[in-house]
């Protein structure tokens, strides 16, 4: 895969699989443009892996926001010459009961990984467009499609499902800009989203648990995530878009 001179734009860049994606791209001659609420958190991975400070722009705010969208796409096209690549790997994860979800809760998800996917994707088009093509890859989940009795999902699984919906009609309408879309969904991964919702003393025991629970016997790392997705951003994808990629171990092919 040759991403040579590439510009990547990647929402939830900071942390998790965004920052696993931003990490090889930039050993893989891209130049990447990293987005999440937590400034700090942005500066510290972009020094992490960039400390001459020329391939990783951090770009802090909140995705939700149209602004923040314009705001990413103006400093990419100023700093870089335009835009490739989306990544859009924004979300977040706290299993809840279905009646214990307030109104607040419920848009805390939609905005987050609904809106969040569809904003930057909007501000995003038009420069890749300009440049004959590119590639969006979304991050969305198995709990889209899957309902888990051990992790109550409601919100998160409508809001995801939402995210691979729209991976499909961008596909299409896109297709004739040269502007492939496609969403890897992944199970279980070990990412710091766990630590919202868990003790920290617990959190190895209870990811532990769930090994079993995939066909693969093991969970996810974030370097699994990357292969998929860099794959489906790569030219060697490019008779794919609007697919759903699972990359879960194994757990929606079906049970022992």
């Amino acid at each position: 895969m040759n991403f040579q001179g590439k510009v990547a734009v990647i929402t939830g860049g900071g942390s998790g699989i965004g920052k696993a994606v931003a990490t090889e791209l930039v050993k893989m001659g891209a130049n990447v443009v990293i987005n999440g609420r937590r400034e700090q958190v942005l500066l510290d991975t972009a020094r992490e892996i960039d400390p001459t400070g020329q391939y990783v722009l951090p770009v802090a705010g909140d995705i939700r926001q149209l602004e923040t969208s314009a705001t990413i796409v103006k400093e990419a096209v100023s700093k870089f010459g335009g835009i490739d690549i989306l990544i859009s790997s924004t979300g977040i994860f706290k299993p809840t009961p279905f009646l214990e979800h307030t109104e607040a809760d419920f848009y805390s998800y939609t905005d987050t990984i609904m809106k969040g996917t569809f904003v930057i994707a909007q501000a995003v088009i038009p420069e890749m467009i300009k440049r004959g093509g590119g590639a969006i890859v979304s991050v969305g989940s198995m709990w889209a499609s899957q309902a888990i009795g051990a992790t109550p999902s409601s919100a998160y699984s409508a809001a995801m499902a939402g995210r691979h919906a729209l991976t499909r009609n961008l596909a299409i309408e896109f297709a004739k800009n040269q502007i492939r879309v496609n969403t890897v969904a992944p199970a279980v991964v070990e990412t710091p989203v766990y630590n919202s919702f868990i003790p920290q003393d617990q959190i190895r025991d209870v990811l532990d648990s769930f090994h079993a629970f995939h066909p693969i016997g093991r969970i996810g790392q974030p370097k699994d995530m990357v292969s998929a997705i860099l794959f489906l951003a790569s030219d060697e994808a490019s008779w794919i878009t609007g697919a759903i990629l699972p990359v879960d171990g194994g757990v929606t092919a079906g049970r022992h």
